[in-house]
């Protein structure tokens, strides 16, 4: 089943669509918003559910699909807590300044709380008053909607409590990242609105590519219209979609409609660091990986962050080559106040 909000009322318009992405029906009977119907899932779950049967066999009153009406599945939510499941991420970022990654972080997922009340819709620019000195970066990551779940969860049960997947586009702020994490306190500047993808899909819908609490197929990052990344989601994670859910609720619950990221996806070559697509590798989610290999093998990145102009397409694909979310779709612009 694919859900997506379209661009109607501050928290979207719900509406349940093909799995082909062409075409889509009103789910208002239902439930108005997604997180209406995240609040009551057992209720609102099977009737979605036939809505999309209908929809697949024609018996459901149809409008055209179009990615470009759509905001974040969920424009705001009560909780954005991404983590770092790839920690050759990690590895890198830290080898590039000569330190170690501590034994702790193989064991004890990172993740920060990030903001949450104003998403960007997938096709919305990465609107920024500068473009060079805070260093905009793009993140590609998958992501997972919980329902209610309850403080102290195992990573064996967390699983149960995953109802959607989508994409992410991070959007960073690497020049800003420094000073704020010498504060002790964190990230907050330096992370501005994340986009989502234009649908969330149950586990399901991925077939045998969502196993083990993961996604198992290759992430696709294009960069001002040429590949950049192919790292697939599946491979090198140091941690599940369950372990992340079950550190996040390890003193607290977490509300239905909570979004835990994944971190950027990231993969290794060899053993080693990956290389570009253009070098037979399988890439990058996001130009800081890029700029930290070329710090450790020539001494210095020449790679530059995004500018005003530059564009990021983030999707996946089914083993049929379809499009399964949708596309994030996003430009670099001047902030206009």
């Amino acid at each position: 089943m694919k859900l997506a909000s379209l661009n109607e009322g501050r928290d979207g318009k719900l509406v349940v669509v093909s799995k082909d992405l062409t075409r889509y029906t009103d789910a208002g009977r239902i439930a108005p918003t997604l997180q209406s119907a995240l609040d009551d899932w057992d209720a609102a779950e099977p009737g979605l559910r036939e809505l999309a049967q209908s929809l697949e066999v024609g018996s459901a009153p149809v409008e055209r699909f179009h990615e470009r009406e759509c905001v974040s599945p969920l424009p705001r939510s009560y909780q954005w807590a991404d983590g770092s499941a790839y920690l050759n991420h990690v590895e890198l970022v830290r080898k590039a300044r000569g330190a170690e990654v501590p034994e702790s972080f193989y064991e004890d997922p990172l993740m920060y709380q990030g903001g949450s009340d104003t998403f960007l819709g997938p096709r919305d620019d990465i609107a920024m008053p500068t473009d060079e000195e805070w260093g905009i970066d793009m993140e590609g990551e998958v992501a997972v909607i919980t329902g209610d779940v309850p403080m102290g969860v195992s990573a064996d049960a967390a699983g149960d409590y995953i109802r959607l997947i989508m994409l992410v586009n991070d959007v960073s702020l690497r020049g800003l990242i420094p000073g704020e994490l010498a504060k002790g306190f964190g990230f907050f500047q330096s992370k501005p609105s994340s986009a989502f993808s234009p649908c969330a899909v149950t586990p399901e819908e991925l077939g045998d590519a969502w196993r083990d609490g993961a996604v198992h197929l290759p992430l696709i990052v294009n960069y001002n219209g040429a590949p950049f990344g192919r790292a697939n989601a599946g491979a090198d994670l140091t941690f599940n979609f369950p372990q992340l859910i079950a550190h996040a609720a390890k003193s607290r619950p977490l509300s239905a409609g909570t979004i835990v990221g994944s971190g950027t996806v990231s993969n290794k070559l060899d053993g080693g660091p990956g290389k570009p697509i253009s070098d037979g590798g399988d890439g990058y989610s996001c130009i800081a990986e890029i700029r930290m290999i070329e710090t450790i093998y020539d001494g210095a990145a020449k790679t530059p962050f995004m500018k005003f102009g530059d564009t990021v397409e983030i999707k996946m694909k089914d083993k049929d080559g379809k499009s399964i979310f949708g596309a994030i779709a996003q430009k670099v612009s001047k902030y206009a106040c």
